[in-house]
């Protein structure tokens, strides 16, 4: 398997040919990764759909960061100005994360596990005040 060769083909379900292109990355731990990419423009090469990718990339992280963690899909909304607010505050929520993430280095997912972690314990501390009351 070569990285960022294009091989045409087409993909079940899909009516039009596309591009297959496999990129192969080291990660972190030294294990090796593959990921195999879809484009349906016939007139790029390898290196051009691994840059488009490259540049997209960052709008996936958004989004997976959007719904899990500013709970964009868990909206109790009715009508269009409450859904509108719903999602403003939740894609500012992802923009507030961003900036935590870099100042403190760390992704979304640990900055909310954190917070998560030290609101426990703060409930736990309370509750102890309480018993002893």
């Amino acid at each position: 398997m070569t990285d960022k060769k294009a091989v045409r083909g087409w993909m079940k379900g899909f009516p039009h040919e596309v591009l297959f292109v496999s990129r192969i990355f080291t990660n972190k731990d030294g294990s090796i990764g593959l990921l195999n990419l879809v484009c349906s423009d016939l007139t790029c090469n390898g290196e051009q759909v691994a840059a488009i990718y490259q540049k997209r990339w960052k709008v996936e992280e958004f989004h997976k960061s959007l719904k899990p963690n500013a709970g964009l899909a868990k909206s109790p909304t009715r009508t269009i100005t409450t859904q509108n607010n719903h999602v403003f505050m939740s894609i500012y929520a992802v923009f507030k994360l961003e900036c935590l993430k870099i100042k403190h280095k760390a992704n979304h997912f640990v900055l909310l596990t954190k917070l998560f972690i030290k609101a426990n314990q703060m409930a736990y501390a309370e509750l102890q005040k309480l018993r002893t009351a």
